[in-house]
């Protein structure tokens, strides 16, 4: 069934494209070998970044108006070819909850309201996030809300409710990290085309350097509460490389508080729509 957003109109275009670069891919994947760390582990340190459209939506989509027609095209969506292989397979109940979404996303996306992302829309959001590493753990550090994810490698602990991160648990399959993420609240979205999920998520990450300033990601959804089938985004993350690079301050909570209290203030604020 078609998506309610308008999708990009030149598949065979990205065939081509993704047929030319998948070789190169799976080469450096599978030859790659970068620097260890003193425990012996791939160097995943740095600050990363993905330069993508996911954020806006995870299938091809074409270039768009955006909510606020005032910023003209300040406030435009960019096209992009998509980070899924195929159509996401929804059940027909839950496509009726996308469509929804979709309608609704300049009020009901979690993102508008500076809720820390979840995952995987943590590594895709148009801000960088750093990866800090040691033996035992993994802390990864995100601009937006600032968000923050430990990845247990050893002796993790159980969690106990859900989080907007979810709980991380890690191990080594050669050069790739695999993360296992599970108790992830069902209130975040995947992207601002309104994908999402139930509290029955569980995502399967899997880091591998395949240059000195490059990672592939790779995330596995699960939900049988949503999704006929687990289905893969896939993406490079590129390493900031500017002189002094680090990550900046984004508390977006102070950016929303008028728009989520502003009709009880005394005077109250009218947001526009």
């Amino acid at each position: 069934m078609p998506s309610p957003r308008r999708r990009w109109t030149a598949p065979l275009a990205a065939g081509a494209v993704l047929f030319l670069l998948a070789p190169i891919t799976q080469a450096q994947t599978t030859s790659y070998k970068g620097p260890r760390t003193a425990g012996g582990q791939p160097n995943l340190n740095g600050i990363w970044q993905a330069l993508n459209t996911a954020n806006w939506d995870l299938q091809g989509h074409s270039a768009q108006a955006g909510n606020i027609l005032a910023l003209g095209a300040q406030g435009a969506e960019p096209g992009g070819i998509g980070v899924v292989d195929g159509e996401i397979p929804y059940l027909p109940a839950a496509l009726e909850q996308k469509k929804h979404n979709w309608e609704q996303r300049h009020t009901d996306d979690p993102e508008i309201k500076c809720y820390q992302p979840g995952v995987p829309r943590a590594t895709y959001e148009p801000f960088p996030f750093q990866i800090l590493q040691s033996k035992n753990i993994i802390l990864i550090s995100y601009e937006f809300a600032n968000a923050t994810r430990t990845i247990y490698l050893e002796n993790a602990p159980e969690s106990p409710t859900d989080y907007l991160m979810g709980h991380s648990v890690g191990h080594w399959e050669g050069d790739t990290l695999v993360v296992s993420v599970t108790n992830l609240d069902e209130r975040t979205w995947f992207d601002r085309a309104g994908d999402y999920h139930s509290d029955a998520l569980h995502v399967t990450e899997r880091y591998t350097p395949i240059s000195p300033d490059a990672l592939l990601y790779e995330a596995t959804i699960d939900d049988p509460q949503v999704y006929s089938r687990p289905w893969k985004i896939s993406m490079p993350l590129y390493k900031h490389l500017e002189k002094n690079a680090r990550l900046m301050e984004f508390r977006c909570v102070e950016f929303v508080e008028d728009l989520i209290y502003g009709p009880y203030y005394k005077n109250p604020i009218v947001v526009n729509k």
